[in-house]
């Protein structure tokens, strides 16, 4: 089901802060009732929003401590260090105790391992490639922005046959800056010239709703990723369980 749908869109008590959402609404002097939005961009986070990673993920972090002579992480223990970029991932999963050449060493050793099994067992989450077809069939234009690299984001993609959907896919070595640094939402809106206001953030961290509170603009955050409890102390604007609850309201703003 929907949840944290922000209260000033369908009516009822308005919320103590607004949400840029909700901001957005009040700009416009309608009925509650009345109101609907319009989003003709949308970006999409990765790993526990569009794709389930995890298990090659774990799999290569594991890999690469045994590498070093290290013992194995629970895959739960990984699932927790996933979300910030593979740099920060690999200084989680090597611990403190490791050298700056030692990180060194491991993120180059992680990078050539999971680039060779990135589709060991990645799959698209349910209800994906559908409502990515029902966005495209409407005219929405959609992008990636995800803190994975460039270059195996793409590749997964591709062989995951969703590439065609996305005009742009940036990565965490795209920019000087990863999410939540809003950049790569301030450099998509220059691209299109769709306005902030028409703009959604979708992803399943608190960095994703970071991100799109940097970048102005408004946030669905779904519940079947990776750090779905990290949403409940950085709400975004609309939560939903399935990608195709998203695409419902997004589609049919004034139901």
């Amino acid at each position: 089901m929907f949840r944290s749908l922000p209260i000033a869109l369908w009516g009822g008590r308005p919320r103590p802060r607004a949400t840029p959402l909700v901001a957005l609404l009040r700009r416009f002097q309608i009925p509650a009732k009345e109101r609907a939005l319009v989003f003709d961009l949308l970006v999409f986070d990765l790993d526990g929003t569009l794709i389930d990673s995890r298990l090659d993920l774990a799999n290569a972090v594991n890999a690469t401590r045994l590498h070093l002579g290290m013992a194995a992480l629970s895959n739960e223990r990984v699932y927790s260090y996933v979300g910030n970029g593979a740099p920060l991932l690999i200084r989680r999963a090597v611990g403190d105790q490791a050298s700056e050449p030692e990180v060194q060493e491991a993120l180059e050793y992680f990078l050539e391992y999971y680039r060779e099994h990135d589709l060991d067992f990645t799959t698209i989450y349910p209800g994906v490639r559908e409502s990515l077809d029902r966005l495209a069939a409407a005219q929405k234009r959609m992008a990636v922005l995800t803190n994975k690299p460039v270059r195996v984001s793409q590749a997964i993609l591709e062989g995951l046959g969703v590439g065609p959907h996305f005009f742009r896919v940036y990565g965490g070595n795209s920019f000087a800056f990863k999410k939540p640094n809003p950049i790569g939402i301030d450099c998509l809106i220059e691209q299109t010239g769709i306005g902030r206001d028409r703009t959604l953030m979708v992803g399943d961290s608190s960095v994703d709703v970071e991100t799109a509170r940097n970048a102005r603009i408004a946030c669905c955050g779904v519940t079947y990723g990776f750090q779905p409890e990290s949403l409940d102390l950085t709400p975004p604007d609309l939560k939903v369980d399935r990608m195709e609850q998203m695409v419902d309201w997004v589609l049919n703003p004034a139901q």
